[in-house]
């Protein structure tokens, strides 16, 4: 892709920053390397609302990006934030709201903000202004979620299954907002011959992501609590049994298959991308790798009393394998000792529920 600019949405995040990394690292002309002559854009929300349609454009103004890799969405730290600005106003004002009522509202910002920000992008990809220097986006390809399945589906995942129900109730704005992404993308290929697709990771983990207790993914949550366990000198408890297993891909991984994705994959029809159902991984094994990576010698127990959930979600990569050929998933537990490392070494800048940090990274 000579003289190419890639422009990747969301690049404060966990998967953007993983991108920025595999991308500095690798050598350049290389599978996963820079190539000759790209330029590697990532934005924050620093650069501009990507809600707001005159935002969007006049960042795609400023990089004139050739291909893009759409991350940015409306994530957990600005649902929190706005979950208590909400029910602060109301309890100022002597409005009272129910537990459902307040879940139908953030579901609504989940799914207006997000079915925005996807708009936006997807728009300003597929058309250049009159008057406007920039190219056409070439390419582009948008990272959805698991969440975009329906609730009730037999198991494993496979990409053919996306539409054949309605998501789970709990996060159906999201996950119905981050479902419609595919349809635009064969809206979009279908009406105007775009090469858009999605890449589908499953449960996602590494350096640069959401170690905030309230509201952080299972393996980032236990990261923070071991570490203050150890900090404190208290018990480390994990929530159930342990018993459950789940499929964890490490974003330095996905990373590498993203480029991937860039570069040699050109279907507009979504691609799961995870590890192997064989690779699942109990909860147990997760705590036990932590409390050795970050080495915990406390008291180390599991609260039966609280609820498993789901025992599997199992999701295929036969497809992703098949079309990639060969390629190597880091170990789990070195990527979870990178993980590690990485959150004790930039604890104070993390994301780990501090005001500044939950602010400055709500929308990446």
């Amino acid at each position: 892709m000579p003289s190419s600019v890639v422009l990747v949405t969301g690049g404060g995040g966990l998967v953007g920053q993983a991108i920025k990394y595999v991308i500095e690292t690798e050598p350049e002309g290389s599978r996963f390397g820079k190539k000759a002559g790209e330029t590697w854009v990532f934005s924050t929300s620093k650069e501009g609302d990507l809600r707001d349609p005159k935002a969007t454009e006049a960042l795609f103004e400023k990089h004139k990006p050739t291909h893009v890799i759409h991350l940015a969405a409306l994530v957990g730290g600005l649902f929190k934030n706005m979950k208590y600005k909400v029910l602060s106003i109301l309890h100022k004002t002597c409005i009272r709201i129910d537990q459902p009522n307040q879940s139908a509202l953030l579901q609504l910002t989940f799914l207006r903000d997000n079915m925005l920000i996807n708009t936006n992008v997807l728009e300003s990809s597929a058309h250049v202004p009159s008057g406007s220097s920039r190219p056409k986006v070439d390419k582009l390809i948008s990272c959805l979620s698991t969440c975009v399945f329906p609730d009730k589906v037999t198991y494993p995942l496979e990409e053919h299954k996306m539409h054949l129900g309605e998501p789970h109730e709990s996060n159906y704005g999201y996950g119905y907002a981050k479902r419609m992404v595919d349809v635009y993308n064969h809206a979009y290929k279908e009406q105007f011959g775009c090469n858009f697709t999605s890449g589908v990771p499953t449960n996602i983990f590494g350096p640069s992501d959401n170690f905030d207790l309230e509201d952080a993914h299972v393996m980032p949550g236990l990261i923070h609590k071991c570490y203050l366990a150890k900090k404190n000198g208290t018990p480390f408890q994990v929530a159930g049994t342990g018993k459950p297993l789940r499929q964890f891909i490490y974003s330095r991984d996905l990373a590498k298959l993203f480029i991937w994705m860039l570069r040699d994959y050109d279907d507009v029809e979504p691609l799961i991308l995870s590890v192997s159902e064989d690779e699942e991984v109990s909860i147990k094994a997760v705590a036990d790798a932590i409390v050795k990576a970050v080495g915990f010698e406390g008291h180390y127990s599991f609260d039966t009393s609280r609820a498993d959930g789901q025992f599997r979600k199992p999701a295929s990569n036969a497809k992703l394998l098949k079309l990639i050929g060969d390629f190597k998933f880091t170990p789990f537990e070195e990527a979870l000792d990178e993980t590690v490392a990485w959150f004790m070494q930039n604890y104070e800048t993390a994301r780990t529920g501090k005001v500044e940090g939950a602010k400055k990274h709500a929308i990446h």
